[in-house]
């Protein structure tokens, strides 16, 4: 299948195909025309990518579950270093969350003593 038809197929898009083949995720051969094509099984990877990036992690994190994605990873149980990944990532998210709060709460803050008579 064409680049546009596994776009269609699993709901991205061409540029974020080509960005998961950049990444090593996804691989395609070269029809005469210059084309990509992929065969039927990249549909699962990228459907399983998009599964994993759609709970936040990222791309470089994905790229760990390579030997996975072939899979169905939304009714398989994760392994340990998955787990670990995801306890990681999850952890980067809490304190990102935590500084953006602290902030917010500054910036309120000083609005608060600007705006008090």
């Amino acid at each position: 299948m064409r680049i546009g038809e596994l776009a269609k197929a699993t709901g991205t898009t061409p540029r974020a195909l080509r960005h998961y083949e950049q990444a090593g995720l996804i691989t395609s051969c070269r029809a005469d025309n210059g084309y990509r094509v992929y065969d039927e099984r990249a549909a699962v990877r990228v459907r399983n990518i998009r599964h994993l990036l759609a709970v936040g992690l990222t791309l470089d994190d994905v790229c760990c579950f390579s030997p996975c994605l072939d899979g169905d990873m939304a009714t398989v149980p994760p392994s340990p270093e998955g787990l670990r990944i995801a306890r990681d990532r999850l952890a980067v998210l809490d304190a990102r969350i935590a500084a953006q709060t602290r902030a917010r709460d500054r910036l309120a803050e000083a609005l608060d003593r600007v705006a008090a008579p």
